[in-house]
């Protein structure tokens, strides 16, 4: 991929990774990514907004061959994907300076060893005149770590918003357009980065509302040229809304647990609540946290091994305690073939989740009839909670 312009004297000069299925050793990249880096040159300055991953340094090296000239690199958010080459242009570039956050400036240089004395800091809402064209800066902390910001353009109404309203998503298209697989790449980066943040998110969104914009140009996936849609979308995910769907990740050792999974969901889907299951040895744990986003209820299934909960389980119970969705209810089902602890772990795995808990249902062995009429009675209640959504 080539530089490509986006408007008189505005730039992408980023890298796409078509390759890159994992991100943080963690986080599943079913489409690869894109780290965006944009050239901003006005008459008398110029200025590059962020750089590209570390492995990518050399994508930004060809990009950059004719530039003669960067003033400013202007670091949104101190993490590798985005400031990893920061260190390569300032080689590059002598008089370049690093501009961010006050709170950002000691994370770069911990982490990417960047001198101080070419680090400039600005303020929640200063600007940086480069002739023609002026960047203006409004602090954005915990989107998603303390010390991002965006960028305003206002000559050109562009908002350069780093991880804010970005997707992991590896794609020839510059521009989103009114792409609907856009918006559900942008759920699971909200998903699976962002949600944990919700409240920071709702404050940040209304100081980006006070912004006039066109575009909206995010450091992975393609640029929003419909913001309205990425904003609505954001609101919803963020707000205190939740939907008629009830979760339900689990695992089954000998079919037990499954037999009464299954019979929950079909039990729900009777009384009108929709479901998804997700079966924890097989799942993406992306798709996981995208129905957590909106889910009223989490009904978690484990056999029990060694006194506790499978360690498949432990693991997804710990991600939704993190991520910290905005669910309202919560259950247990499950097997035991001798003895349990499982609730008890489970419970305090949760803390975070401020949920009401509707019950447990447990069977020793393969479950019978009486645990199936308490499995109704679990999905009834569930049906009785959902009715006030």
């Amino acid at each position: 991929m080539k530089p490509r312009k986006i408007c008189d004297g505005v730039q992408w000069v980023g890298a796409v990774d078509w390759n890159r299925r994992l991100f943080d050793s963690l986080i599943p990249l079913p489409d690869g990514t894109s780290y965006n880096a944009y050239l901003v040159q006005g008459s008398e300055k110029t200025a590059l907004l962020d750089a590209v991953d570390p492995a990518m340094e050399g994508v930004l090296s060809r990009h950059l061959e004719n530039v003669d000239r960067i003033d400013f690199v202007v670091s949104h958010h101190a993490e590798q994907d985005h400031s990893g080459a920061i260190p390569f242009v300032l080689s590059k570039y002598d008089q370049a300076k690093v501009v961010c956050t006050p709170k950002a400036k000691p994370l770069l240089i911990d982490h990417l060893g960047i001198a101080a004395e070419r680090i400039q800091t600005v303020e929640d809402g200063e600007t940086l005149p480069l002739g023609g064209k002026t960047l203006r800066f409004f602090h954005t902390p915990w989107v998603h770590w303390p010390e991002t910001m965006v960028t305003h353009l206002p000559e050109d109404r562009i908002l350069f918003s780093c991880d804010f309203l970005g997707s992991h998503l590896a794609t020839s298209d510059l521009y989103a357009g009114e792409d609907p697989y856009v918006l559900e790449a942008a759920k699971r980066y909200y998903a699976e980065i962002m949600m944990p943040f919700r409240k920071s998110i709702q404050n940040n969104l209304k100081k980006l509302r006070e912004i006039e914009f066109d575009l909206i140009a995010p450091s992975h996936g393609p640029i929003h040229d419909h913001p309205g849609r990425i904003l609505s979308a954001y609101e919803d995910w963020v707000s205190d809304r939740v939907s008629n769907l009830a979760v339900i990740p689990y695992i089954s050792m000998h079919g037990s647990t499954e037999a009464m999974v299954d019979h929950l969901a079909a039990a729900l889907t009777e009384r009108g609540v929709k479901v998804q299951k997700f079966e924890l040895s097989t799942t993406d744990i992306g798709k996981l946290a995208m129905a957590l986003v909106d889910a009223a209820t989490i009904v978690i299934g484990t056999p029990t091994v060694h006194a506790g909960p499978h360690p498949s389980v432990f693991s997804a119970v710990h991600l939704a305690n993190v991520l910290r969705p905005k669910l309202r209810y919560a259950a247990i089902i499950g097997s035991y073939g001798w003895g349990t602890r499982a609730v008890e772990q489970i419970s305090g795995l949760i803390p975070n989740l401020k949920v009401e808990v509707l019950g447990t249902v447990l069977c020793k062995g393969f479950p019978r009839d009486e645990t199936f009429t308490a499995l109704d009675e679990l999905a009834a209640k569930i049906e009785d909670r959902h009715a006030t959504i």
